[in-house]
């Protein structure tokens, strides 16, 4: 899926769709999948400089970034501060805290520095960039613009609605639901803020307890989820499954409860047919991720972000399950 510039985002069925070109959304996931990984060979940290080259090139000055290049290498779009500049500062974060290269590390920190000069008005751009923020921080204690937007972050965070039924910070579940809680207990431990991080904690609990039904994981769709909502709904993600493993994985380091351990593991097994379909969502022989579970079926393209979905939460899997060490 990749080649001399970046990893293609989207595939018919294992071959690359090379005309749809690339994103920021993945690269920055290239970053924390290839980075977070133990003792990476050269291969893997070959990888990892390839996306911080990327999203180099996608940064402007002033910290907003680009997402979509197409093939030739000629960027689409100008800079925002959407969802793809939050993912890129939680990828740059994560390169920083956790790559095995001490050049990554120093160009990781560069990055992130001029990228959080930027703000986002959207909730979940604010939440990957705090959880980048607060990776910075678990390295760089007093890095003054990691402070900076994790202060801001916290000064914006809905901090209870009062609905025991409905806690959610809105209306309906979305997509990648599981950031939100994520960033509060990051940000809520890096700034040492008690009632921040334990937000996060019983929000997190509470999205946990909801996407679970029958003792396996049934994740949001792509339409969403409100109050009284029939389920199971489709279409599944790959990308809300990963989300979760990243969000229980954040809750283990504070909390010492069974339940994330096990949100991890139901995680994992979801890609291997304990879902609301009973159909496996990754293909053993090339290694890439199904990009959506269906009520009839699996949708069989192997993309970028499902690929990638499925290695981040086998990493968190790692940690909790002997069979996979």
């Amino acid at each position: 899926m990749t080649d001399h510039q970046a990893t293609f985002e989207h595939a018919l069925l294992a071959e690359p769709r090379r005309d749809h070109g690339y994103c920021t959304d993945d690269m920055a996931r290239v970053l924390v999948v290839t980075t977070r990984e133990p003792e990476s060979p050269g291969a893997v940290n070959g990888l990892a400089g390839k996306a911080l080259q990327f999203l180099n090139d996608a940064q402007s000055h002033s910290g907003g970034c680009r997402n979509r290049m197409d093939q030739a290498g000629r960027w689409l779009d100008e800079p925002t501060t959407d969802d793809h500049w939050g993912r890129c500062i939680w990828g740059l974060g994560t390169a920083a805290a956790n790559s095995d290269v001490s050049l990554v590390r120093k160009l990781a920190i560069i990055q992130f520095e001029r990228a959080a000069k930027a703000r986002s008005p959207w909730p979940r751009a604010m939440a990957f960039a705090a959880v980048g923020a607060a990776e910075v921080l678990s390295v760089a204690p007093q890095n003054p613009a990691a402070r900076r937007l994790l202060a801001d972050y916290a000064a914006s965070v809905d901090r209870g609605n009062g609905d025991p039924d409905w806690p959610w910070p809105e209306p309906r579940l979305t997509y990648a639901n599981a950031v939100l809680p994520e960033a509060m207990i990051a940000a809520g431990v890096a700034v040492d803020d008690a009632d921040l991080r334990q937000r996060g904690v019983d929000l997190l609990e509470w999205l946990l307890a909801h996407e679970t039904a029958d003792g396996h994981f049934s994740p949001t769709s792509t339409a969403g989820c409100g109050p009284g909502d029939s389920r199971p709904a489709f279409d599944q993600q790959p990308i809300e499954v990963s989300t979760l493993a990243d969000a229980c994985a954040r809750a283990a380091t504070i909390d010492a409860r069974s339940l994330w351990a096990e949100g991890i593991r139901s995680a994992a097994a979801w890609f291997d047919g304990a879902n609301d379909a009973g159909q496996r969502m990754w293909d053993s022989t090339t290694g890439g991720g199904f990009d959506g579970l269906q009520a009839d079926g699996v949708n069989l393209n192997q993309g970028t972000e499902s690929t990638l979905a499925v290695i981040s939460t086998l990493q968190r899997a790692r940690r909790f399950s002997p069979a996979l060490q």
